[in-house]
């Protein structure tokens, strides 16, 4: 699976499906591969809580105050990751993340409160398991897309390649420090919708898109993109047991929602 937003808006009719008819759900996420051959060999029960590494996107360290004249071509400058115009300013926001804890949540069984985000500037770790004697495994390799991507297509066997390979010796310290949900709001926001559930996600996701797209055309600032995704999300009315028409409906509410408050 290479779209997240999938399970983010529709994570319970997707994994239903996929338990009904028996099948495996492969994530390509880097974060996810990770905790996927992190878990694999272990029992699930054994596990304490997911611990999904974000980069911390060109803003780190930022407070919320700076933010407020950022343009698009500097939000675009990540790190790390070279990457389409949308998930980089996801990656600026912290949203990618946060969509990345919902898509944790649906893919391992996982509640809110036992996935955790550290920021990890260096992107070497790409995720890590905690298990219940107090142990933590985690999966590090070169920040390549490629690597999961090939992954997702030959588990259980690992093929040979020639990309480039990590050496320890050269990557320097690898550091964690907690997020700064106060200077961005939308990783908050994202706990917020997946503790509500229902069509929240669906609304959280389809405004934050709606956000972005205004936000790379100039017409909103970048403190607007989780100000819009919040007011959208405190105006909804929450379907909690939606079907996949209610969760396209939210969808569009919110895109819709978020378009008309940029125009007044």
């Amino acid at each position: 699976l290479a779209n997240k937003e999938t399970l983010v808006t529709a994570g319970h009719i997707v994994m239903a499906e996929a338990e009904k008819h028996g099948v495996t759900v492969f994530p390509i996420d880097s974060e996810h591969s990770a905790i996927y051959q992190c878990l694999a060999g272990n029992r699930r029960e054994d596990a304490e809580r997911l611990l999904l590494t974000a980069s911390g996107g060109p803003f780190r360290g930022k407070k919320y105050h700076e933010l407020t004249d950022v343009t698009a071509e500097q939000a675009l400058m990540h790190p790390n990751w070279n990457m389409g115009n949308k998930i980089t300013i996801d990656s600026a926001t912290l949203m990618n993340k946060g969509l990345e804890v919902i898509e944790a949540r649906w893919l391992f069984g996982f509640t809110p409160d036992r996935i955790r985000v550290l920021i990890h500037p260096q992107s070497i770790i790409h995720s890590m398991v905690e298990f219940r004697d107090g142990s933590v495994m985690a999966q590090l390799g070169q920040p390549d897309m490629r690597i999961p991507i090939q992954l997702a297509l030959t588990w259980p066997e690992r093929c040979s390649n020639d990309f480039p390979k990590l050496d320890m010796t050269k990557c320097g310290p690898l550091t964690f420090e907690d997020p700064d949900t106060e200077t961005f709001r939308c990783l908050r926001l994202a706990y917020d919708a997946l503790e509500t559930g229902g069509t929240m996600p669906a609304v959280l996701n389809g405004a934050n898109e709606a956000a972005v797209k205004l936000f790379l055309e100039g017409k909103i600032g970048f403190c607007d993109i989780p100000r819009s995704i919040e007011e959208a999300m405190m105006k909804h009315e929450v379907n909690t047991s939606p079907g996949l028409d209610d969760i396209i409906e939210a969808d569009r509410w919110a895109k819709r929602l978020v378009g008309e408050m940029a125009c007044t």
